[in-house]
């Protein structure tokens, strides 16, 4: 069963810390999965933390420490010295796992850190990949895996393939290279067992790979991932040599700081926060966009003021300002939010910007119609004036088709220009709808009211 957090569960571990009682502790730690001791860590103080997580083995305390949120983990392990680190957690961690770990610490603790760790090969290839960009391939990718050269026979090759493994967790392909290092393939286990034992491996490998180079953006690999169906993707230089893998978990890790980020700038929030961040980080995420929604109601203002004689002898136009803006902010933020998400996971295909503003009008003008239809109905029953009924119709129709096109157009043109498109699904395409919407309303009142 999964597990739950429950407050007699965070009692029972307390109760166990207090005492001193290490034996009960560990009865306890023992059930839980890693993710499981992470959830926890959020209702310990320091003190507790520490407490709890040295007593766990190596192993699982790698994959404890793995599974914290980097703020937590920065803050944790900033209590302990770089000896404990390197002794009780990294030394038992995957490559990027491990990376990740000592790239969030100053220099001075990383090297610190790195000079405890007995396996310099293990060391050098966590200095390797904290070269990297931590948004490419380079930066996700791990370097334990299985690979074998084409030229071994299969008994040779299986025996290499028992000594690699001990490093490797799970074993999902074998990499088939050169004597250059260069990727030319995968081998299957199932041939491998079944053919003869004399045979070389390239006969009994496919040729038939995906893989990508370390500079790779991340979002680029995920969309691989997630086109091909793949668990697992080879990473290589520039020239082709085979330098590590990336795993599933991985990626799902990117694909959810994406959603988080695309939610929360759709929302107006202008960086990536957590509910638990200090009062001032979270207050100065939010803050821009709510200037620029300020600024933007101003502009409202602006425009209700510029037509308030109009308004002043037609009253009866203010009853529908609030169903004007809403309904151009809603379309707006619906056409916005189709190409965002269009753009996200390149499902827009290759027709141009053209073909896609004309087949969102006929969408608009479609849904315009049937809008304005139902108000100018509504209206015939409600409203004592022709002009009030027929001004609201037009007017609706009018800002749809507005805010569908711009709905479009803007996620497209950010994107162009390689800002993020989620930023027009959020407070910028809602003021400017609003500002527009009451506009188009407005003006088109003027002149109806003045003719009819």
């Amino acid at each position: 069963m999964p597990f739950e957090l429950s407050k007699d569960f965070i009692n029972r571990i307390r109760d166990s810390i207090e005492a001193k009682d290490e034996k009960a502790a560990i009865e306890i730690l023992d059930t839980l999965h890693p993710a499981d001791i992470a959830e926890i860590y959020d209702e310990m103080d320091i003190d507790e933390a520490k407490f709890l997580y040295l007593l766990l083995d190596k192993e699982k305390a790698a994959d404890t420490i793995a599974e914290l949120d980097e703020d937590d983990r920065e803050h944790f392990l900033k209590f302990l010295s770089s000896e404990v680190i390197a002794k009780q957690f990294i030394e038992k961690m995957d490559s990027d796992d491990a990376a990740d770990v000592i790239g969030d610490m100053d220099e001075e603790k990383q090297e610190q850190v790195l000079s405890h760790i007995e396996d310099i090969e293990q060391a050098g290839d966590i200095v390797d990949l904290m070269a990297y960009d931590e948004n490419t391939a380079g930066g996700l990718m791990a370097k334990e895996l299985i690979k074998v050269n084409e030229n071994w026979t299969l008994t040779n090759c299986l025996r290499e393939m028992r000594k690699q493994a001990e490093e490797v967790d799970e074993v999902y392909y074998v990499y088939v290279i050169n004597d250059n290092d260069i990727l030319h393939g995968t081998a299957s286990l199932k041939r491998m067992l079944l053919s003869d034992n004399r045979k070389k491996v390239k006969d009994i490998s496919n040729k038939d790979v995906i893989s990508v180079k370390t500079d790779t953006p991340k979002e680029e690999v995920a969309g691989i991932m997630e086109k091909y169906d793949l668990v697992v993707l080879p990473v290589t230089d520039s020239i082709g040599r085979l330098l590590g893998r990336i795993t599933i978990d991985d990626v799902v890790d990117v694909i959810k700081e994406e959603a988080e980020k695309d939610y929360q700038m759709a929302s107006g929030i202008s960086e990536d926060i957590e509910s638990t961040d200090k009062v001032w980080v979270l207050t100065r995420a939010r803050i821009p966009w709510l200037f620029i929604g300020l600024l933007g109601g101003i502009l409202v203002a602006n425009v209700i003021g510029f037509y308030e004689v109009d308004l002043g002898m037609y009253p009866e136009m203010a009853f529908f300002i609030p169903l004007i803006a809403a309904m151009g902010g809603n379309v707006g933020v619906q056409s916005s939010a189709i190409i965002v998400q269009g753009l996200a996971n390149n499902s827009l295909g290759i027709e141009s910007t053209y073909k896609k503003l004309g087949r969102e009008f006929v969408v608009a003008s479609i849904n315009g119609v049937i809008l304005s239809v139902i108000i100018f109905i509504y209206n015939v029953f409600a409203s004592d004036t022709y002009a009030l009924t027929l001004t609201v119709s037009i007017a609706l129709f009018s800002v749809i088709i507005f805010a569908s096109f711009f709905g479009t157009i803007i996620p497209l043109a950010l994107n162009k220009y390689k800002i993020d498109p989620a930023l027009a699904t959020g407070p910028f395409i809602t003021t400017l709808n609003d500002i527009m919407g009451l506009f188009i309303y407005l003006m088109i009142g003027r002149i109806l009211f003045a003719t009819l």
